[in-house]
């Protein structure tokens, strides 16, 4: 897959297959990663939806790394349903190479931010995650991702992301149909899934 200029995704978190015993659990689209900044270093920028345990609701948040830093969360908005539909990007700046701008539902929430050698270089990612916060918790989660897009050119030039390719998912539950992809862990979200019908499985 080639590098592109932004992506984006609606993330809908299930109104049900949620179980966030320790840590947290979330569903996000976003660049860079571990060892993608200059020389090695750590390196995103991603936004999404998130939840912990006794939430009440999901939040709205982004994280950034930036190179020798440690990765920062930023609460967008708390208490969304369970089941309500949230437009989430991370885009590349028209005239600005390497300068990037989050946005949710369609108005940017963030100020400009610099990710040191990030022009043309990074693909997009679209995923789900759990992290136990450092105990053998099993969280569970369920979230879908529609009219998931990339951005060819910065500042826009959207189209549909056509190819895929998954990232390590034990211990997760994919499928996909029709564009529509949903992502479960855990056996309260798997079965969440099987009930609603699921689709192809997604590995």
């Amino acid at each position: 897959m080639t590098a592109v200029s932004g992506v984006g995704a609606t993330v809908t978190p299930g109104t049900s297959g949620f179980d966030i015993v320790a840590g947290h659990v979330a569903g996000w689209v976003g660049v860079g990663g571990p060892g993608e900044g200059p020389g090695g270093s750590d390196e995103w920028l991603q936004v999404g939806l998130s939840s912990f345990p006794s939430w009440d609701g999901h939040d709205v948040y982004y994280e950034l790394a930036l190179p020798g830093g440690q990765p920062t969360y930023h609460r967008v908005a708390a208490g969304v349903p369970a089941g309500s539909p949230v437009r989430v990007a991370v885009l590349e700046m028209r005239g600005r190479p390497g300068w990037w701008r989050v946005w949710v539902n369609r108005e940017p929430v963030s100020a400009p931010i610099r990710l040191p050698e990030s022009h043309a270089r990074w693909r997009p990612v679209v995923t789900a995650e759990s992290w136990d916060g450092g105990t053998d918790a099993c969280n569970a989660f369920l979230y879908s991702f529609d009219r998931i897009s990339i951005a060819t050119r910065p500042g826009g030039l959207w189209s549909p992301l056509a190819q895929t390719q998954p990232l390590d998912i034990g211990g997760t539950t994919l499928v996909r149909e029709h564009g529509h992809v949903e992502a479960a862990a855990g056996d309260v979200a798997v079965r969440a899934l099987a009930a609603s019908g699921g689709g192809s499985l997604f590995r």
